[in-house]
């Protein structure tokens, strides 16, 4: 089993020794004759996943069979009577899990992507097994003392930077996932991780609940008043696929709330909108999650205490680029104030125009988006109408495709022959340009759908690897864009089309890794630094090169005009304040939550007083508020990590400015550089060694100041 599976389970709980029911499930579709689940991905381009095979119904004896042919691999590796080496242990327990590896990405998919009652109930099911899974491999104790001593051998020093890394990898994420605890302490730990399994399966679920189970039906043309006409054609697809036929529907998602706050001049289902929106998980009821958040916090105390770590936070961010909390909330601290001082003055000018146009209101937060768009237009003359018929998602999917063969050699072609999971899913084969060479397939689900979570993320199924072979990549792109009418373009917004680019930054992550292990390979990097690749991607839409090509009108077919691709650079900078802050209070949060330690924390309490401490402004919300904070409380994914967002982005604002100061953009001595240096050693090399060989410094935090328009942090 690959470590970075097991991280993967550990991120969505951690583990114990499996219950009997566990180990003695039988069933008939256990065996890989009757279960698609537990075959080798075969078919073209290196093998795909057969989801046109897959059914509900084959996860749980699939994840169980898959388990117990694992088992018989680890139990080789630790029974091994020869003198533990980097071949008969590291090689070989990267080597092991292929099977349920395999199972797992599949798995994963379902549960993001089509997450049916049927499935939900597997999914709870499974998640404390899993967890336990995870747990019965890191406290494998003689597993666990040969690649101690692999680690600690004098041999070490003569095997590969590659395999050294990978030796530290493997040991480092053993020792804190608690393989060096004494019996008792491996005992609670386990219990622990099962139980968070748990509690992170029952968090997710009430939050897709809360999305699913609250929306607003427009019933009338005056419930319509300012919606432009793409908004409302994804609103009248939203209700047809709920058999309102001649409505209109807001679904509880971002992508559908965003637009309606935006444009809709009715302020009163604007403030209905926005509150159902910010409620998720805070309702009082079945799916409130505030009590889920209490004990998650209190478990992840306890388990940091018992690995010897102060809090959570610091026991997250050891192997992070920032090392400690003190460095991530230092940056955090430091960008708080220009950003809210910034704010004031965003509030200053949309009160202006709203007491010119004489609402007699006070700006409140379902105003915000409404009034940026008035002042946007008084400012810079820009108004987002303008500019969304140019943004066509197939448009702007074939814009990143030649940004990618521009920059790094990549070209994307229709794959044939590929089973998918959804008919809104396409896949396109990716080779080498100047080769020919096949590299991975990428696959697309863009649409909002019921039983999909919302937002955006990328997945890779099967890592690049050359450890016994070439093995392709397989990476995912998912998002919720609102569908329009059948036939006609789907036109998204500024922030959508951002959105896109930037998920293709991670998938390109994935796809540019030229690796031997897969444990070190594409995205499997520290936390603050995974998202360095696809913030920096999101600077190539704004260019003309972009623009002129893909940016063209819906319906003239004409590229958008200079001017206004003049208007978006002038107003770069606009809004900055509101969306810095948004996300900042998050990280904020997030960040004190977890070193509260083992303090008890009612979450609505903790968040009232952490922002009114901070000094949040009146008129915005955490851009996730703790009940619905999925990268917090879905896994250990981005716990006490969603710093990480602002940390990239002071490499991405330091990087971009590597090819400003260059060339241009398209600059290809250091997009190689950027390729070579970054993109294709994954988890190789330590992140900040790989950055300083791309950019020849570290990065500071005065291009960050730059980039978002706000004063020096020293001033």
């Amino acid at each position: 089993m690959r470590m970075l599976i097991v991280a993967a389970v550990l991120a969505s709980a951690a583990c114990a020794t499996p219950s009997k029911e566990g180990r003695n499930v039988k069933t008939d579709l256990s065996t890989a004759a009757d279960n698609p689940l537990l075959r080798p991905w075969s078919g073209p381009y290196g093998g795909v996943p057969s989801f046109d095979q897959v059914k509900v119904e084959h996860f749980e004896p699939a994840l169980l069979g898959a388990m117990d042919l694992n088992r018989k691999e680890i139990a080789a590796i630790a029974g091994d009577p020869a003198a533990p080496s980097f071949k008969n242990t590291v090689a070989a327990f990267e080597r092991s899990g292929r099977r349920f590896n395999d199972a797992m990405a599949v798995y994963g998919v379902f549960v993001g992507s089509l997450a049916s009652p049927q499935m939900q109930a597997v999914e709870r099911a499974m998640a404390p097994r899993l967890a336990a899974f995870s747990d019965e491999v890191v406290q494998n104790a003689a597993l666990f003392q040969r690649l101690k001593a692999v680690y600690d051998a004098p041999e070490k020093a003569g095997l590969t930077p590659e395999q050294q890394r990978l030796v530290w990898l493997h040991y480092t994420q053993f020792v804190r996932a608690g393989a060096a605890l004494d019996e008792a302490g491996k005992k609670r730990m386990a219990a622990i991780n099962e139980r968070l399994a748990t509690l992170y399966t029952s968090f997710s679920q009430a939050v897709l609940a809360d999305e699913e189970g609250y929306s607003l039906v427009l019933e009338s043309e005056a419930d319509l008043a300012g919606l432009p006409d793409s908004v409302r054609a994804g609103f009248s697809a939203a209700a047809k696929a709920k058999g309102l036929e001649g409505k209109h529907v807001v679904a509880n998602t971002r992508s559908a709330v965003e637009p309606f706050l935006t444009y809709s001049t009715r302020r009163e289902l604007r403030e209905k909108v926005w509150k159902t929106f910010v409620s998720r998980g805070d309702n009082g009821d079945a799916h409130d999650t505030k009590r889920l958040i209490a004990e998650i916090l209190a478990l992840r105390a306890e388990r940091a205490a018992l690995l010897g770590f102060a809090t959570h936070a610091h026991w997250r961010l050891e192997n992070t680029m920032a090392k400690t909390p003190a460095r991530a909330m230092e940056l955090l601290e430091a960008v708080w104030k220009p950003a809210a001082a910034r704010v004031r003055e965003e509030v200053a000018d949309m009160q202006a125009i709203a007491d010119r146009e004489g609402a007699s209101i006070t700006l409140a937060p379902w105003d915000y988006r409404f009034y940026a768009e008035k002042v946007r237009k008084a400012k810079y003359d820009l108004d987002q109408n303008e500019v969304k018929p140019y943004l066509q998602l197939e448009k702007l999917r074939e814009g990143m495709f030649w940004v990618a063969g521009e920059l790094f050699g990549l070209e994307f072609t229709p794959a044939s022959g590929v089973p998918v999971f959804h008919p809104d899913v396409r896949v396109w084969q990716v080779t080498r340009k100047a080769t020919g060479q096949h590299v991975g397939l990428w696959y697309f689900d863009p649409f909002a759908r019921p039983q999909k979570r919302s937002g955006a993320w990328m997945d890779a199924w099967r890592a690049q690897e050359r450890f016994e072979g070439e093995v392709p990549t397989i990476v995912s792109n998912n998002a919720n864009f609102v569908p329009g009418r059948p036939g006609e373009p789907v036109l998204v917004s500024w922030d959508d089309a951002t959105t896109l680019f930037h998920e293709f930054g991670h998938a390109l992550h994935g796809l540019c890794s030229n690796v031997s292990y897969p444990s070190l390979s594409g995205t499997a990097v520290a936390r603050d630094f995974v998202e360095f690749p696809s913030q920096i991607l999101e600077h190539w839409l704004s260019t003309p090169q972009v623009l002129s090509r893909f940016a063209l009108h819906h319906q003239s077919g004409k590229p958008i005009p200079p001017e206004l691709v003049a208007k978006i650079t002038r107003a770069a900078t606009f809004n900055q304040g509101f969306s810095t802050v948004e996300y900042l209070a998050s990280a904020l949060i997030d960040m004190k939550l977890h070193l509260a330690g083992g303090r008890p924390v009612d979450p609505a309490v903790f968040e009232h007083e952490t922002l009114a401490a901070l000094g949040m402004p009146a008129q915005i919300v955490m851009r996730h508020r703790t009940p619905q904070f999925g990268h917090v409380f879905s896994s250990d994914s981005y716990s006490a990590g969603y710093y990480s967002y602002l940390w990239s982005d002071t490499l991405v604002a330091d990087a971009f400015e590597a090819f400003t100061e260059g060339k241009g953009p398209y600059d290809a001595e250091i997009a190689r550089r950027l390729l070579e240096k970054v993109l294709s050693v994954g988890n190789t090399v330590d992140p900040e060694e790989s950055y300083r060989a791309f950019r020849g410094r570290s990065a500071g935090i005065d291009a960050l100041m730059r980039k978002r328009g706000f004063a020096p942090a020293n001033k």
